[in-house]
């Protein structure tokens, strides 16, 4: 029997009966709050816990950034054709392959990630993440081994694919759950300024290896630097996950060091966090999630991931110009998205969100008309507007998507729903654009396909409650200092009667 959750749904005349019955469930409901409860966090491991998150996350999204930068030339490797418009469909069709699985190895990673934990989850995606990145480094051409090399890229794109199904998930979730309540926004802002700097890195790698090289020799052997780089990357993240605890929610969950009340530890550890019980029960928390990330991963893929081949491909400037261009658009970006993180922590995530959304439901149509104009400072202007409106939901997007679901399910919540969106919407953007553009003749679909996407990111960002401050579902409140964990209890212990 549940207590009820308003005070229309009362039957008063039944509490009057059963007083006794009624007080013991909304005790139940809402348990005393103790000094034990709340977890008083340490800032020397928040900051271990978010380093490694970010630059865990930054080796994940440095991978896949390569292959998109390097789309061009993977098809030219991969493909052979006479047709440039279908070599680049194939390699963004290899490129989206890799989204197909995401969902698969959110649903594998995720809630395994909420039973086993999170650093062991992470530890094995970055593993995962490496080796496939490597072995495309590895693999013969088409005019070597035929129609093998498609195949073997298509596999190790698949292995990429799936262990970055459980990446983002528990990245995210690692750091919201080790961050206090009052800064969870500038904390997990820098889960995305790794993902920056994984594109950062890639596209300047890239940048360099065409000054330095030949368009033969980038076509021969170049293309392979970059990805043989990551297995080296790979170990360094690798080391840095290793060595951390697990959170002191999921710590809590399994029975260890963080202790809390009877009655909260029978909601938290009696649900295991399998897939039926995440769809059945969590469906209406999944859609809101679905849409906001679908928003969100349509605009983020088609500025950092699509936009260097949109310049040099359809617009015919050169390779380096557009990803020159890019590179100082994100680097500004770097420089702003802690600054986004504060903001959202003392305005709200909605405000920022919102912001964020709006910004590309007006300013596509007239960015995109900017960077056509061909002038160097109008594509930079142009590019400068998309990213200022990616870079406020990148800097609250980490925060806001784990408090929508709770402890228990969290990693798994948030893995399946942020990998169906991102393998629906976000991988395949580049090859719908590229289809797009080729089926209506016209450069501007680009501004089309982000408009839409923002229309539906306007409507969840309406439809979601605001979380900032306020301690995760399914978790005691989490706080800086002892004086401010007791000062929790006193203000929440029940006043006397007389």
């Amino acid at each position: 029997m549940a207590a009820p959750d308003n005070d229309e749904s009362v039957d008063h005349a039944a509490v009057r009966r059963h007083r006794v019955l009624f007080r013991a469930i909304e005790k139940r409901r809402h348990p005393k709050l103790r000094r034990s409860d709340i977890t008083v966090t340490d800032e020397a491991a928040v900051k271990r816990a978010t380093k490694a998150a970010a630059l865990g996350n930054a080796m994940e999204w440095y991978d896949f950034g390569i292959y998109s930068y390097l789309a061009s030339t993977i098809g030219k490797v991969f493909f052979p054709s006479g047709n440039d418009t279908a070599q680049l469909l194939s390699s963004f069709a290899t490129f989206a392959v890799a989204f197909l699985v995401r969902p698969l190895g959110g649903m594998v990673f995720g809630p395994l990630g909420d039973k086993v934990g999170r650093k062991r989850i992470l530890s094995l995606t970055m593993i995962m993440m490496a080796v496939g990145t490597f072995a495309i480094g590895l693999v013969p051409s088409h005019a070597v081994i035929g129609l093998w090399a498609p195949a073997l890229l298509i596999f190790f794109r698949l292995v990429q694919g799936f262990s970055t199904g459980g990446e983002y998930g528990g990245a995210s979730t690692f750091i919201a759950e080790y961050a206090p309540d009052k800064r969870r926004g500038f904390f997990g802002s820098f889960l995305e300024l790794g993902t920056l700097a994984g594109y950062v890195g890639a596209s300047g790698l890239v940048v360099v290896l065409q000054m330095l090289l030949s368009a033969d020799q980038m076509l021969a052997w170049g293309w392979r630097i970059p990805f043989l780089v990551a297995a080296p990357l790979g170990f360094i993240g690798l080391y840095l996950r290793l060595k951390l605890d697990e959170t002191p929610a999921f710590q809590k969950l399994e029975g260890g060091q963080v202790k809390a009340s009877e009655a909260a530890d029978s909601v938290e550890t009696s649900a295991a966090a399998d897939l039926g019980k995440i769809f059945t029960r969590y469906w209406r928390p999944l859609l809101l999630c679905l849409a906001l990330v679908a928003a969100y991963n349509i605009t983020d893929y088609m500025l950092l991931s699509y936009m260097p081949t949109y310049l040099s491909d359809e617009l015919g400037y050169e390779t380096n110009h557009g990803l020159l261009i890019l590179l100082i658009v994100m680097v500004l970006q770097m420089c702003v998205i802690n600054q986004v993180g504060r903001l959202s922590d003392r305005f709200g995530r909605r405000p920022l969100l919102m912001a964020g959304m709006l910004g590309f439901l007006c300013l596509s149509v007239p960015s995109f008309l900017l960077i056509r104009q061909g002038s160097v400072v109008l594509i930079a202007l142009g590019l400068l507007l998309l990213g200022l409106s990616l870079v406020m939901m990148l800097g609250t997007m980490s925060a806001a998507l784990p408090a929508i679901f709770p402890t228990h399910v969290r990693y798994g919540s948030l893995s399946v729903a942020y990998n169906l969106a991102t393998s629906i919407f976000g991988g395949t953007t580049p090859l719908v654009i590229t289809a797009l553009i080729s089926a209506f003749d016209s450069t501007l679909m680009p501004a089309y396909y982000s408009t839409g996407a923002a229309v539906i990111g306007v409507i969840a960002v309406l439809c979601m409650k605001e979380t900032a401050n306020k301690p995760l579902a399914g978790s005691p409140p989490s706080v800086e200092t002892e004086a401010e964990a007791a000062k929790i209890v006193e203000e929440r212990a029940p006043r006397p009667r007389f």
